[in-house]
């Protein structure tokens, strides 16, 4: 989450360079309720001692309004294409969401 973080702060300085305006705050979708959880919530756990120094950097720019964390369901990530072998029904779903087009489909 953090390297999304540092990420959706690079796109930015690159949009303001572009002078194309952007608006705040920037939303980092995750599917994960607990690491969600974990930024919002400063109280260390046990579990959570391997993640304190992106934890602090995550909730910093939360608290800013950089970025926001809103949920959405696995069957719902568009980035899990890239990332994971899926089945045809899920693929296909998620390739329709991106607006890709099979370029050898007959027309």
């Amino acid at each position: 989450m953090a390297q999304g973080v540092c990420e959706v702060l690079w796109l930015q300085r690159v949009l303001e360079e572009l002078k194309r305006p952007i608006s705040l705050p920037m939303k980092l979708y995750c599917d994960n309720k607990a690491a969600i959880s974990i930024a919002h919530n400063p109280v260390l756990h046990d579990r959570t001692k391997h993640v304190e120094i992106d934890k602090h950097f995550i909730k910093e720019k939360l608290e800013s309004g950089i970025i926001c964390t809103p949920f959405v369901p696995s069957n719902q990530q568009v980035a899990d294409i890239l990332t994971k072998g899926l089945l045809r029904q899920p693929f296909e779903f998620q390739v329709s969401k991106l607006g890709m087009t099979d370029i050898f489909a007959p027309t």
